[in-house]
């Protein structure tokens, strides 16, 4: 089965490499760490491995996982762990080094056995732990065959997944055989990880580590200028982790919310930093006064005037943001891209607008809707939604105090998952560090 897949996994390289090829020299994506990519792990890490001590090799493959098993890392390195961080993407990549350094971060190598063996030699790492569902059968199987326990932490099976998984039972069976534990996010993931064929004595519910993670420090720079440049009566609609045709539709509702509203001043966060010089161009087309958050210092103007936009051309700073705002509206959610993490806003009781696709976090949601801590709008509804909840202030401020305590008690999962792995590593926990 293994000759197999690496025989279609070349077959996807070779025949993608044009493509990947063009991308690096007119983008220079997927440049950054090619050779991490490759097998050549960096000297930096090397550098950093301790000569006697415990290595934990951590995968997670984006901004949203990093952001998510951040208080897992600080956890586990409170215990005297070393952690090794490695993601998938660039924007994952960055963040990850801005807060752990470095020297503890590196690109996810291509699962070709080979490659995966020498990161395995290069790092011996005592236990590996993937965020999420982060599956790749070479990589598995040489940590069996290297005695590496893996962990899934966070784990999940999105609705999309979920039966192209399970058509393949037979062959995820063989794949996940050899995972030590998978904490799942919810009742509904535990069942859809059995029903794939992770081992059932091995997999139980850990709850959504994404309700323990609380702004970063990287944001308080932009609180403050906001604040500064904020009079006191004004009002903030931040609509966050947009994709493409999202900043239309939130763009062709503004002159009607600001009628409604005339305090009313957005910030635009797209989800991908590619995409922020287009978003510009369709900021500047659409007449609205706009400016980018990479220029905005303190003195700028004076203020950032009624009616007009912020966009939040920058990395890291979207949570702490939310903080400022009478209304989120979360992206990724009025098209059909399964939605983004509404906990964002949430963790500072604000009121949330999400699209009606939101399958990629359904248990987060779920919880907010039994709860009537969330508005789920069609297009169609964006504008009168957003207009009426600033209407009703008091009613929205409610809305938005459920959304926390939502928060508040689904929290826990971060501690769960580091009892869990320090007791697989055999090492005493010496106390709740809290996260």
């Amino acid at each position: 089965m293994l000759f197999f897949y690496s025989l279609a996994l070349f077959a996807v390289v070779v025949l993608g490499s044009p493509w990947w090829l063009l991308r690096m020299a007119t983008s220079g994506k997927y440049r950054e760490g090619l050779t991490e990519r490759l097998g050549l792990v960096p000297h930096r890490v090397v550098d950093v491995l301790p000569a006697h001590g415990e290595v934990v090799w951590l995968h997670a493959v984006s901004v949203g996982e990093v952001l998510a098993v951040s208080p897992l890392i600080q956890r586990l390195r409170s215990e005297g762990l070393t952690v090794l961080i490695s993601t998938t993407t660039r924007t994952g990549q960055r963040l990850a080094r801005e807060r752990f350094g470095a020297g503890n971060v590196f690109y996810f190598p291509l699962d070709f056995a080979w490659i995966v063996r020498r990161y395995l030699r290069e790092l011996r790492p005592r236990i590996l732990i993937l965020a999420e569902t982060e599956f790749w059968p070479n990589l598995l199987a040489a940590c069996g065959r290297a005695s590496v326990p893996v962990v899934v932490v966070n784990g999940r099976i999105s609705d999309r997944s979920f039966p192209r998984y399970r058509r393949l039972k037979w062959m995820w069976g063989r794949v996940l055989a050899g995972l030590s534990l998978v904490l799942a996010q919810s009742e509904q993931d535990v069942d859809r990880l059995k029903a794939i064929g992770a081992p059932a004595d091995r997999v139980r519910l850990g709850g959504n580590m994404k309700f323990d993670v609380r702004a970063a420090d990287e944001g308080a720079e932009i609180v403050r200028l906001l604040r500064l440049l904020l009079p006191g009566d004004a009002r903030l609609l931040v609509c966050g982790s947009t994709l493409e045709g999202e900043e239309q539709m939130l763009l062709d509702a503004w002159p009607s919310l600001v009628r409604a509203e005339p305090r009313l001043r957005m910030v635009l966060a797209p989800r991908h930093p590619e995409r922020f010089p287009a978003v510009g161009q369709l900021l500047e087309r659409s007449g609205i006064e706009w400016a980018r958050r990479s220029l905005f210092v303190a003195g700028w103007n004076s203020n950032l005037k009624p009616g007009s936009v912020l966009l939040l051309n920058s990395i890291g700073e979207l949570a702490p943001v939310y903080s400022l705002a009478q209304i989120a509206f979360v992206g990724g959610s009025l098209v059909a891209a399964g939605g983004h993490n509404p906990l964002e806003p949430a963790q500072f009781g604000v009121p949330i607008v999400m699209g009606p696709n939101y399958e990629n976090f359904r248990a987060i949601i779920e919880e907010l809707r039994l709860s009537n801590a969330i508005r789920i709008v069609s297009p169609a509804d964006l504008s009168s939604t957003i207009a009426e909840m600033l209407h009703n202030p008091e009613q929205a401020w409610a809305m938005g105090e459920r959304a926390l305590e939502v928060f508040r008690a689904e929290a826990g999962a971060t501690d769960r998952a580091a009892e869990a792995i320090v007791k697989i590593l055999g090492t005493k926990i010496v106390g709740r560090s809290g996260v």
